[in-house]
């Protein structure tokens, strides 16, 4: 009986198994350590830190520290909550079932370390154009160490320097990441961004961020109002000017010297206006902008043009239709004057060969006779010929 009895005391304990689950905590959050038991007859459930302090043993809290409380005790489950959870307080915990032998069941509790606000150093006001910028973003307190990312307004920008270090003390990092690049007109009044990602922050990324102010000279480009001047009209040319500081007002230059007619031309806010265009004021128009890091100009060149001369014909060009037919007669004569000659030389061998061997005849039957005999004479020398 007693054989009996020990039998099913062992394979109700082999029943009893504390069953316990890793957990993950962001520092200064809430921990909450679960312990479950599926088959307890009245067996005591005991919470023990890394240290192997017992925090409670059943509902009875056993280590002096306001942070941890008691969620729940029953002979199946005995759960305690840690509040503002430190790194300190990372560990493995034991869940220990007072059974013959002692059951245990582990959780590693791991405290995320919260990176602090980044900052970005190295820029202490405007650059010049071509210069080279070094700028650092600096973030502590990461664990794991964070990951630092780098944004040109919002194109991520992925050449840069990454380095950590680690705090052997408070078991957290300290990130560096370094961006190098040489200033641009271009970079003029873009934001550069250094974003934190860590999982303590779920999706809520800790970003500092740095606009750039890049001086250069001005950049200078005009504008004209026709793309074919005609006399009589009006023109205006715009002279567009950008530079940071921003350029003083533009002057305007025709030919190298001052605007010669200020009757007719006049300049407002860069805008040149000359009225009534007329051949007199072809030539080269320049305008320059200047501001404290330098002057930069353009050119333009001017050709008023003729509105008659730019109006095209209305109907057959007849000038030149008739120089075509002149052309034809005059080379149809030339060929018909020697077509004749062709013709009438031949003519006149056919003659004379007819009227050989009737000039010596004594009479006129005989002149017949001969000159019979002749052109037979003739035509049997073209068959010898040919």
């Amino acid at each position: 009986m007693a054989k009996k009895h020990l039998a099913l005391w062992v394979m109700n304990t082999q029943g009893q198994v504390p069953i316990t689950q890793n957990v993950t905590v962001v520092e200064g959050g809430v921990a909450n350590l679960t312990c479950r038991v599926e088959q307890n007859d009245n067996t005591s459930i005991q919470w023990s830190n890394p240290a192997q302090q017992t925090l409670y043993f059943d509902d009875k809290k056993a280590l002096r520290d306001n942070r941890i409380e008691l969620v729940r005790a029953s002979w199946h489950e005995l759960s305690i909550s840690i509040s503002d959870v430190t790194l300190s307080d990372e560990g493995q915990y034991t869940c220990s079932l007072f059974t013959m032998p002692v059951k245990i069941s582990r959780a590693f509790l791991t405290v995320l370390g919260v990176p602090e606000k980044p900052e970005i150093s190295g820029y202490s006001g405007p650059v010049m154009e071509g210069d080279i910028v070094r700028l650092t973003c600096k973030t502590s307190g990461s664990k794991p160490a964070a990951n630092i990312r780098w944004f040109r307004n919002d194109e991520e920008i992925k050449d840069f320097l990454f380095l950590k270090e680690e705090d052997t003390h408070k078991r957290t990092f300290t990130v560096f990441s370094t961006l190098d690049f040489r200033a641009d007109r271009r970079d003029d009044g873009v934001v550069i961004s250094c974003r934190i990602d860590h999982e303590s922050l779920s999706s809520i990324p800790q970003i500092a961020k740095q606009q750039l102010i890049v001086h250069y000279k001005p950049s200078v480009e005009i504008l004209p109002s026709s793309l074919i001047p005609q006399e009589g009209a009006t023109l205006t040319l715009i002279c567009q000017s950008k530079g940071r500081p921003v350029p003083e007002s533009v002057i305007w230059k025709k030919d190298g010297a001052e605007i010669p007619d200020h009757e007719r031309m006049s300049v407002k806010d860069g805008v040149l206006t000359i009225s009534l265009l007329n051949k007199t004021d072809n030539g080269t128009y320049r305008c320059e902008a200047t501001n404290s890091i330098g002057q930069n100009g353009t050119d333009y060149v001017l050709h008023v043009y003729d509105p008659s001369a730019l109006a095209g014909p209305s109907g057959p060009d007849h000038a030149l239709i008739g120089g075509v037919v002149a052309v034809v007669v005059f080379v149809t004569l030339c060929l018909i004057i020697v077509l004749g000659r062709y013709l009438a030389r031949h003519k006149g061998t056919y003659l004379t060969n007819e009227a050989k061997g009737a000039e010596d005849a004594p009479d006129a039957d005989t002149a017949i006779i001969n000159a019979e005999g002749s052109q037979a004479n003739a035509e049997e020398k073209k068959e010898y010929f040919i």
